[in-house]
């Protein structure tokens, strides 16, 4: 029978031992074979995940080294917390730049170095539902390299926590669902274990569970308490554990919760004198736990119910007093200084501490913390010059900008132009107003764009020219290569070159040669300008230029999907998404797996550009790349006959419709005139593509031309061309067929190839295209000309493989196979339907259909 001393224990445990046995097998995976493996345990708070972690490194040999790190509770995390606890046990360089502010790239760099000089050996990670930017940065990087690293790594994370935007969510979906990576997660407990647990108490064991819903920590809470009544919440469990202190030691726990993740023993004396004798009541009473430089509580949950109860004086006193000794100390976190004087209310305090610590979080790629810090010394500056207030929203604007948090931006960017405006400062407003043209272009707002890029060209011409208007210049001329206007976006780069030349500015010549390569290349599609792009990323990378490092790399993969030069693209993808990775340059990231997720698509592999395409969809930071894999979704889902194909569509099309830009528009266009052509709605395919043809002719794109001539002709509404088009394209209009499909079969479009052979009449071309359409498992297309050859009078034609539909034992579509899985993770229909860009309804739908199939109500 288990006493209140050991009853936490026991009661984590319980139903644990399939959990136990994955982990261990982790490690023996990793000691036996030299392979790292990652592994993320999840669950709900409370249910044992610190426990289960704690039992399987103690069943460890004793060779096994373990290495632990925890992130923050503030509200504003430490960057890289959980790695500075790692760092202060290997030491060395990794301690050096844990506090010397290195990116978490470089920080990554030395971290798997020094973990393969000690393999094997098991490194955990916990409570990543807190972890700032940096940290979830360094976790990426180690992820993608986890193998070659030789040791096993555990993340534990809160999944209740985790809304559709949270990062770690967002980070988690990045990462491949099998291989060196798995997932652990851990239900509450069945109520055979709470009835187990309960029975020496004499607690009711039915109301105990209904209670509790099974949460381990609320259990144990509960029978901690010493009484028969089931308290109402997890607070009232706690607190009635704490009532059975003495005064010495309820104050010593009070003084205790104030604090985030371990207290330190000195300063618990600071806070509350004389408390220290009071520590092994609290520690015997299960209440605390003993680390290496002071306690801790054994849950957050009891933490934050003793927080939640003191008198808000008693609060105050108690964070100023923790303030004023962390601000003494040799060494002090203004991260942690800033959290403890929010909750002082000094205002002032709370304007120096969080303003250092945005410092700190940005030298170490930490943007969306620095944004966060800067935003809360903000709020308390009423009283601070309006020079520093603008300062501080140019900072914001910028950390917001990195991390995709455009609303945000845009709002910093224009609250520091109105203070500059108002300080009369002309180069700023100019550099402001260029930085504001930026955030217009990613969100999609072109005209604003414009208008205010030449605006901050007005303002910094009438003063001498310094690197403000350079960069302004290539601002604009950025503008005009996204439009596809070759003479104003080489008009504008030569301008900025010439001021980068003369001042001896890396950045702005950097800048202006990106747009002139890009320019070129939308031009020729040379081969010689990929040396081009890698010569202008060595000079980037060379000078700290990790934005305009990681655009040279972009554009290598952005337009393959327009020329299909996919030999190109495949060199670069996975350079640049690491690229983008390490640097933590989220936007690019996902312009890579956006693109990616269209030349995937292009070349029939439309499970993985789902995928791709859904980790863009997941994550909105940026109309731009969210357009491209809506598209794909949606040419997928049409493609393979589903009716749900039209939402993703239709959001793209209301994305794209305000863009002037040829290369937002096209991409929804023809989706759109394909969708219609596999509906047979041929007629509405002019409507749907004549505004952007007109755009294509114009630039005189002939890519785009050529693919919108040919869906256009299908539909019999083009007109005869006027100028060149790419072969492939040229010779269907021309009646070539096979010709066609041979030069697209070349490109590797086997999609493409069918669609030309769809357009003959010969009866080998149309049986070709059929059998090339049934192998993808593109349904409509193959219907269409299955009636095509019936209409000649073919019979017998092949049925092709089964549909896309296979079923399983449980007589499960693919879909509902998918959202089964999701159901399993513990999404709702509402996330579900978010996820997979359904209706709710669909999903309600899908969702009834597998509890009949499967055989239960629930």
């Amino acid at each position: 029978m288990a006493d209140r001393s050991t009853l936490a224990h026991e009661a984590n445990l319980l139903e644990r031992s399939g959990e136990l046995a994955a982990l261990r097998s982790g490690f023996d995976s990793v000691t036996s074979e030299g392979r790292g493996r990652l592994v993320f345990v999840s669950g709900e708070a409370g249910v044992g995940k610190t426990v289960l972690i704690r039992r399987f490194a103690a069943a460890l040999p004793a060779s096994a080294e373990v290495l632990l790190g925890a992130c923050d509770a503030l509200a504003t995390p430490r960057p890289l917390a959980p790695f500075l606890d790692v760092a202060e046990v290997t030491g060395g360089e990794l301690q050096t730049l844990a506090t010397e502010g290195a990116k978490p790239y470089e920080f990554a760099a030395v971290l798997m170095r020094d973990l393969r000089e000690r393999a094997p050996l098991v490194v955990v990670v916990e409570d990543l539902h807190w972890a700032d930017a940096a940290t979830l940065d360094v976790l990426r990087i180690l992820a993608r390299r986890i193998e070659s690293v030789g040791v096993l790594v555990v993340g534990t994370f809160r999944d209740d926590e985790l809304d559709r935007k949270h990062p770690l969510r967002t980070m988690l979906g990045d990462l491949p669902a099998a291989g060196a990576i798995s997932r652990i997660r851990l239900a509450p407990l069945s109520e055979h274990s709470v009835a187990h647990l309960a029975e020496p108490f004499g607690v009711d064991a039915a109301q105990l569970y209904r209670q509790t819903s099974g949460n381990p920590f609320f259990v144990t809470e509960v029978l901690a308490g010493g009484t028969q009544a089931v308290p109402a919440t997890v607070q009232d469990a706690v607190l009635a554990r704490i009532a059975r202190l003495s005064s010495g030691g309820r104050s010593l726990v009070e003084a205790a919760s104030i604090i985030p993740a371990t207290a330190e023993f000195w300063l618990l004396e600071r806070l509350c004198p004389g408390g220290m004798g009071s520590v092994e009541e609290c520690l015997a009473a299960g209440v605390l736990t003993a680390h290496a430089e002071g306690v801790a509580f054994r849950h957050e949950l009891a933490r934050l119910a003793v927080d939640a109860s003191l008198p808000a004086n008693q609060k105050v006193t108690l964070h100023a007093a923790a303030m004023s000794a962390l601000a003494a100390a040799p060494e002090h976190d203004p991260a942690r200084l800033a959290h403890h004087a929010e909750a002082a209310g000094d205002a002032r305090a709370v304007l120096v501490y969080s303003a250092e610590a945005a410092a700190r979080a940005s030298s170490l790629g930490a943007h969306r913390e620095a944004a966060a810090h800067l935003l809360r010394a903000i709020r308390k500056g009423k009283h601070t010059p309006d020079e520093m207030l603008a300062s501080m929203q140019q900072r914001r604007a910028h950390a917001c900008y990195l991390c995709g948090q455009f609303d945000e931006a845009l709002e910093a960017q224009h609250a520091a132009l109105d203070l500059y405006r108002k300080l009369d400062d002309r180069r700023r407003m100019g550099e402001s107003m260029w930085s504001l043209s930026r955030l217009f272009r990613y969100v999609g707002r072109g005209p604003e764009a414009l208008e205010s890029a030449q605006e901050a060209i007005r303002i910094l011409e009438q003063l001498p020219a310094g690197p403000e208007l350079a960069l302004a210049y290539c601002n604009l001329s950025h503008l005009y290569v996204n439009s596809e206007d070759a003479d104003e976006a080489k008009l504008w780069a030569h301008r900025a070159l010439a001021i980068a030349e003369k001042l001896g500015h890396v950045e702005a010549r950097v800048y202006a040669e990106i747009n002139l390569a890009v320019v070129e290349y939308l031009a020729t599609q040379s081969p010689d300008l990929v040396g081009e792009f890698e010569r202008i990323f060595r000079l980037a990378q060379e000078h700290g230029l990790d934005e305009h490092a990681g655009r040279a790399l972009l554009h290598l993969t952005w337009w393959s999907p327009r020329f299909k030069s996919y030999d190109v693209a495949d060199r670069y993808y996975d350079s640049g998404l690491d690229f983008s990775i390490e640097r933590g340059l989220d936007l690019w990231r996902h312009y890579m797996l956006a693109y990616r997720a269209r030349c995937e698509m292009d070349r029939g592999r439309w499970d993985e550009a789902t995928r791709l395409a859904e980790l863009v969809i997941r994550d909105p930071l940026s109309p731009v790349p969210r357009i491209v894999a809506l598209v794909v979704l949606g040419l997928v889902r049409a493609r393979r006959g589903d009716p749900e194909c039209w939402p993703p569509l239709d959001e793209a099309a209301a994305l794209a419709e305000p863009m002037i830009e040829l290369q937002r528009r096209e991409p929804v266009a023809m989706a759109r005139a394909e969708a219609l052509w596999l509906e047979g709605r041929d007629a509405a395919i002019d409507a749907a593509t004549s505004a952007t043809f007109e755009i294509a002719v114009r630039r005189n794109s002939s890519w785009v031309i050529g693919e919108m001539a040919c869906w256009r002709a299908r539909s019999g509404a083009q007109k005869p061309l006027t100028g060149q088009v790419p072969q492939p394209y040229a010779l269907e209009l021309q009646g070539k067929a096979r010709q066609a499909a041979e030069q697209w079969l070349r490109l590797g479009c086997t999609y493409e190839a069918a669609m030309s052979l769809a357009s003959s009449v010969d009866e080998d071309d149309l049986r070709e295209s059929l059998r090339q359409f049934q192998l993808l498992g593109a349904r409509p297309a193959a219907a269409i000309v299955s009636r095509r050859l019936r209409r000649q009078g073919v019979r017998s034609l092949p049925r092709g493989p089964r549909a896309t539909t296979l079923r399983n034992r449980s007589n499960l579509t693919e879909r509902e196979t998918q959202i089964l899985a999701m159901v399993a993770e513990g999404l709702t229909n509402g996330e579900i339907a978010e996820r997979l860009f359904l209706s709710t309804k669909t999903v309600d739908h899908h969702v009834s259909a597998i509890l009949a199939k499967l055989g239960v109500k629930t």
